[in-house]
């Protein structure tokens, strides 16, 4: 039966079903240009190419863990370590270009996120416990590591072999800029252009039927927290080479920013669902927020305010569309 033989309720049912759709998975760029519009007004310093430049480059560190979340949080899961890892791989490169090498130190970094998220996935696998579970825990675990490697002190790190990933331009554009658009675009392609990816929407959405159809399920959860905890290991050395010092207690807190631009940006916390650019918008979306808060010189608590009810309007979109 077409649309137009259906009963007008039917057919209202049907346009506020698609209405949703749209809102979820727009809504974030939605919310992003009206912001945009109205800052503009408000604020003849907001619309530059260095303030916007400037947001883009503050937020790159997150960004850049937003997108390898994406793909945990797709493929069913939840990693609230990534803080913790990025503190852990802050200080170890920090050392590391003191002590060793600073080009090994940008390398090690990532590396040992890497190896971390992949603890943290063989934990989940191997056990059969909830990622929520083991990755709180392995948070305060790495968290300690973190603060065993300083003895609790900072490291200051002002080597130029090492500050130029976060502190070098290209013409106007920060290296760490083009770092996050090159790793949002690895993300991308792995996720909608790969088998790996079809696996972990496949996942995400039916573990079961994923298992009887053959795909490694474990295999894939470990790989999507390996590149998570990769993803914290390269933000931590970004966000250290650029303010020239590494501390144990650093990205606290980072996990649930990431989280919460993830939502942000559709990806449904029950998994099956997402897409990395849409996790970028979220990040963005989080920092222009901030950025223009700040230039209007409003109250900090409005804008927790204002983010905490976007992400609640977003989990409630996300969550309508689950049950349908």
């Amino acid at each position: 039966m077409s649309e137009t033989h259906l009963p007008t309720s039917k057919r209202r049912s049907v346009n506020w079903i698609a209405v949703g759709d749209f809102a979820r998975q727009y809504g974030v760029l939605i919310i992003i240009g009206a912001l945009l519009i109205g800052l503009s007004f408000a604020s003849e310093n907001f619309l530059t190419a260095r303030n916007l430049l400037n947001i883009l480059n503050q937020s790159a560190p997150l960004a850049i863990i937003a997108c390898a979340l994406t793909l945990v949080i797709i493929g069913g899961g939840f990693d609230l370590s990534t803080g913790a890892i990025f503190g852990v791989a802050s200080v170890s490169a920090g050392w590391l270009a003191i002590n060793v090498d600073p080009y090994l130190a940008i390398v090690a970094g990532p590396v040992i996120g890497l190896m971390l998220g992949g603890i943290n996935g063989m934990i989940i696998t191997g056990f059969g416990v909830h990622s929520f579970l083991v990755t709180l825990a392995t948070s305060l675990v790495y968290r300690g590591i973190a603060i065993l490697i300083t003895g609790g002190a900072l490291i200051p790190v002002r080597i130029p072999e090492f500050s130029w990933l976060g502190r070098e331009r290209i013409g106007m554009v920060n290296v760490a800029v083009i770092v996050l658009f090159v790793f949002m675009a690895l993300m991308t392609f792995l996720l909608n252009h790969t088998t790996f990816g079809r696996k972990v929407f496949a996942v995400g959405g039916n573990e079961e039927a994923a298992l009887l159809s053959g795909i490694r399920t474990k295999l894939i959860k470990i790989m999507t927290f390996c590149l998570s905890g990769g993803a914290a290991g390269l933000a931590g050395v970004i966000s250290v080479s650029r303010i020239s010092m590494a501390e144990p207690q650093a990205g606290v807190g980072m996990e649930l920013e990431a989280i919460a631009a993830v939502i942000l940006g559709g990806t449904s916390i029950m998994g099956g669902s997402g897409a990395v650019w849409r996790s970028v918008s979220g990040v963005l979306l989080i920092a222009l927020i901030g950025n223009g808060f700040n230039i209007l010189n409003v109250n900090p608590f409005f804008k927790d305010l204002t983010t905490g009810v976007i992400i609640v309007i977003a989990v409630a979109l996300a969550a309508s569309a689950s049950r349908r």
